[in-house]
């Protein structure tokens, strides 16, 4: 396939902003896509390069040169200049990954410069990102969305399932299913803004701490452990102390789902940063050890569709108390003596200085990938998860500094919308990192900042909502600080626009 067909589709599905349209559109280009190039294509088109990262930075990317006159590059060309460019390393690697896009770029007709340009700086935002995408495939396939859905969870490969259901059909889905050795998505937990107001929603469920560490996914198969961070990175080498944690529990074959925290000597959390530097590095000093929470297969069972408890059950027989997270059942939460337990619970968890809590359904199963109703995560302040979009240069002490950040939540169409700006909470040690971080992400320089590409996820606690005429999203945060920066976190895991104006409720 020409490169031009996907730039032609991206273009028709950036101009439309109805869902069914967007959806439609992209079938039309999958239906007639060779399931070989598929995977490629749907993973262009969900606004992704497979090579995930290629270190090319704005200034390679703001020399174009002279376009094609017609259209002659494939998307299989295409795919092996990003894979020649992702292999590059060493002394003179930024001028040869120059170089290389330089080429691809002059095999290039305008229209795709475009979409390429736009594809590696992260800019493809028009809407037609993972879940759209998921939904065009089924629609092509002629396969039910919520079947394509659990198989790419469970494959972690959007790409991977559209190039089998392209090949084989909707038959094809069976083979994605939960494999030890292979990641899967983490299950994700929406919000609430009190204890009383999750137990409301779920009804009987069990409390447990919400941990301030690292999401990790173990598996384990004999004397094999690989770990992976949520983000689906695989970080093995990095936690010797989680793999001979995995090695003591009593099974051969285990998929774990917990988190890495790092204590003090009084056993309190440490910062969040500490953490993140010890797990960053390959090798660290700061002891850490491995807290799990779920399990979803043991010895050649699949246990995803099991419910909670009977999850938790087959945890308890596997990890010994020490390796679960501290957790309250509240099997009758209407009852005033189990909402006051299940308060206490959480005031104990805060003082001794973890998160909040984590609300789960005690009947939910697990839903890989999903953000869905059946876990609420509380905490004791209002926070949010939020990408950052641009930022401003400070004045008086803090000139030549980028200070104000402009924040995004995720719209309706995984698109990024602003809702406010702050620049409290910033110790120096921050600004000068985010100065030159933010630098490297610039897409846009102007007098009073810069606008840069949406890979930055920062942790914000505030006031409240309010409403707002001045930004797109319709409100903004009352009092808005910096609590850190989530490096562990992708942008398509920020908080939706949605949540925000929940709270305004």
């Amino acid at each position: 396939m020409l490169l031009s067909e996907p730039a032609r589709v991206w273009r028709d599905v950036a101009a439309d902003t109805a869902r069914t349209a967007k959806i439609a559109a992209l079938a039309r280009l999958l239906r007639a896509t060779d399931p070989a190039d598929a995977p490629v294509v749907i993973t262009y088109l969900a606004g992704r390069l497979p090579q995930r990262r290629l270190g090319i930075g704005p200034r390679a990317l703001a020399r174009r040169p002279a376009p094609a006159a017609r259209p002659r590059l494939t998307v299989r060309e295409t795919d092996a200049a990003f894979t020649r460019i992702a292999a590059v390393s060493g002394p003179g690697a930024t001028a040869e990954r120059g170089r290389l896009l330089g080429d691809l770029l002059a095999a290039a007709t305008a229209p795709e410069q475009d979409f390429l340009i736009r594809l590696v700086s992260g800019e493809l935002r028009q809407g037609a990102l993972d879940a759209v995408a998921a939904e065009a495939l089924a629609e092509a396939a002629g396969a039910a969305p919520d079947a394509v859905r659990r198989a790419v969870m469970l494959g972690g490969s959007l790409g991977a399932v559209a190039g089998a259901v392209l090949a084989g059909g909707p038959a094809a889905l069976a083979e994605f299913r939960l494999r030890v050795g292979r990641p899967v998505q983490p299950m994700l937990a929406g919000s609430a803004p009190d204890v009383d107001a999750a137990l409301d929603r779920l009804g009987p469920c069990a409390v447990e701490e919400k941990l301030d560490g690292i999401r990790v996914q173990v598996h384990r198969e004999g004397a094999e452990v690989r770990i992976w961070t949520r983000t689906l990175d695989e970080i093995t080498e990095r936690l010797p102390e989680v793999r001979a944690a995995a090695l003591e529990l009593a099974a051969e074959r285990a998929v774990l789902d917990g988190e890495v925290i790092a204590l003090d000597e009084a056993g309190r959390p440490r910062p969040f940063q500490e953490l993140a530097g010890r797990v960053g590095a390959l090798r660290g000093t700061l002891p850490v050890s491995p807290v799990f929470f779920d399990l979803l297969a043991l010895d050649g069972r699949d246990l995803l569709d099991l419910p909670t408890e009977e999850r938790h059950a087959e945890l308890a027989r596997l990890a010994p108390e020490p390796r679960r997270v501290r957790r309250l059942v509240a099997e009758d939460p209407d009852r005033p003596e189990v909402r006051a337990a299940v308060r206490e619970f959480a005031g104990a968890a805060g003082a001794r200085g973890h998160e909040g809590v984590l609300l789960k359904a005690l009947g939910a199963p697990y839903a890989a990938g999903r953000r869905g109703g059946s876990w609420l995560k509380v905490k004791p302040v209002h926070t949010l998860d939020l990408v950052v979009l641009g930022a401003e240069w400070g004045h008086g002490r803090r000139t030549g500094l980028l200070s104000n950040l402009h924040l995004g939540a995720r719209g309706d169409d995984d698109s990024f919308v602003m809702l406010g700006k702050t620049f409290k909470g910033l110790t120096d040690a921050l600004l000068a990192w985010q100065t030159e971080r933010l630098g490297a992400l610039a897409v846009e320089r102007a007098a009073w900042g810069v606008r840069v590409r949406p890979e930055l996820v920062v942790e914000v606690a505030f006031d409240g909502v309010q409403r707002s005429t001045r930004y797109p999203a319709g409100v903004t945060l009352r009092f808005a600080r910096v609590l850190r920066y989530r490096t562990d976190k992708a942008p398509a895991e920020a908080d939706r626009v949605a949540a925000v104006r929940a709270l305004l409720r």
